[in-house]
């Protein structure tokens, strides 16, 4: 498909997850992100699972993981970033028919809150940092929010590590391996 048509569906990805969480042979997940982002809700949803659950769980951005991928990279217990992905963060934006009162206002702003909260809830940056870096104006061309590369997203404490899909794996088998001594 072309890049501008989602192939992923989220109503895909949950039943997954829930599935992951629920198999016993399943000791630990790697999420592996390449997204131009999505629907914020969903993006919430995923992200809110998985740092929800009881397995180990790294998360891997290649390419890129932006915008509500950006929530969902810093979910997991350890997050990793190839060197040259990159992660965009923006303000939440609507695009389509939107209803110019005060309530739709709002709701943006409060979801836009939801998601500062859970980045900055679940990663090392500062809520400072974070709004300075979405409400950047010069940084994204005809647009509001900054895009990092690799080891900026580790700098800002965003992501834990640059590496790719061998040190990601090497994490998770270490965590797996800490949470089986845990539990004898």
């Amino acid at each position: 498909m072309p890049p501008q048509n989602k192939t992923t569906k989220y109503e895909h990805i949950i039943p997954q997850l829930v599935a992951a969480e629920q198999n016993s042979k399943i000791k630990g997940l790697l999420l592996v992100l390449n997204t131009v982002g999505g629907d914020v809700e969903a993006g919430l949803a995923i992200a809110e699972m998985v740092a929800s659950m009881n397995k180990p769980t790294v998360t891997l951005v290649l390419g890129g993981g932006h915008s509500i991928g950006v929530p969902v990279a810093v979910a997991g217990d350890y997050a990793f970033i190839a060197e040259t992905a990159t992660m965009t963060i923006h303000p939440i934006r609507l695009n389509g028919l939107v209803i110019g009162v005060p309530q739709t206002f709002e709701y943006m702003e409060k979801m836009q809150e939801r998601v500062i909260q859970f980045v900055t809830g679940h990663s090392n940056i500062k809520t400072e940092v974070f709004k300075e870096l979405m409400f950047d104006k010069g940084n994204l061309t005809r647009d509001i929010g900054t895009n990092v590369v690799g080891q900026d997203a580790v700098d800002h404490g965003l992501i834990n590590e640059v590496g790719g899909v061998g040190p990601a794996i090497e994490k998770l088998r270490e965590l797996i391996s800490r949470q089986g001594e845990l539990l004898q």
